[in-house]
């Protein structure tokens, strides 16, 4: 007999497993197809959440599935971000009050929190930081919560998004996009490969690993507490509308 679960009331959205292992490392695992495409959720409850991947087209898939599967009242982008304000530190939470998608400018308000995230194509680095903060007025920069965001606005689901700094605004993130496979996937093997032959860039990425570590850690602990003493959020209706550069 097919696994049918119960709806849930909040849907967590995250990119890889590795940012969110601690939070559900004694939740439920099942594995279900949507279109086509096998996903992995993690069910605790009434939350459920899935890994879709790296990147927009990844979150985007990721999301149809759990808003179709589980029908939940409460979508949660949640991850690592970049830093694009000097003031936000590794580790720090946190949680915007708009979201942009920077390939068209649209942008999405959740209704709580404070700041700007911008969702860029491609991994940023110090230049590209710079260039976002300037254009968008943003604090913050991922890749998938802005396709999230917009999988919510189209079904009339709540929007929100919970981000844990993993680079500062002055950390040179190296160039690893090449690493990520059409399903959004990092390819561990090949990074192996590549950063064995590149001793010059071993201390980077173990500053990369240590910092991932702590944000990773920052942000199971934030989402554990929301998930154990919810607070019932007051938050309006998501609404989707274009921005004028530089207006913020």
């Amino acid at each position: 007999m097919p696994y049918e679960a119960e709806p849930a009331k909040v849907a967590i959205v995250a990119a890889l497993e590795r940012e969110v292992r601690t939070l559900v490392k004694r939740w439920r695992g099942v594995e279900r197809e949507y279109e086509g495409r096998r996903f992995k959720f993690f069910e605790n409850g009434q939350t459920v959440l899935v890994c879709g991947g790296i990147g927009a087209e990844a979150a985007r898939r990721a999301t149809e599935a759990v808003l179709a599967l589980y029908q939940p009242e409460l979508l949660q982008s949640v991850g690592f971000a970049g830093g694009l304000d000097p003031a936000l530190k590794v580790g720090e939470i946190f949680s915007p009050s708009r979201v942009i998608d920077a390939r068209d400018g649209s942008s999405v308000e959740t209704g709580s929190g404070r700041g700007i995230l911008v969702s860029a194509s491609t991994i940023a680095g110090v230049e590209q930081k710079v260039k976002l903060a300037e254009s968008y007025g943003a604090q913050a920069v991922d890749m998938e919560a802005a396709a999230v965001a917009r999988g919510a606005q189209s079904r009339g689901v709540r929007f929100t998004a919970v981000k844990a700094i993993s680079d500062e605004s002055t950390f040179a993130m190296p160039s690893l996009d090449r690493f990520v496979d059409r399903d959004g996937q990092f390819c561990k093997t090949t990074f192996a490969a590549s950063l064995a032959a590149r001793p010059w860039l071993w201390s980077k990425f173990f500053q990369l690993a240590r910092d991932s570590a702590k944000a990773s850690r920052a942000l199971c602990a934030e989402l554990d507490r929301y998930i154990n003493q919810p607070k019932k959020p007051e938050v309006s209706e998501p609404e989707l509308h274009p921005i004028t550069k530089g207006i913020h």
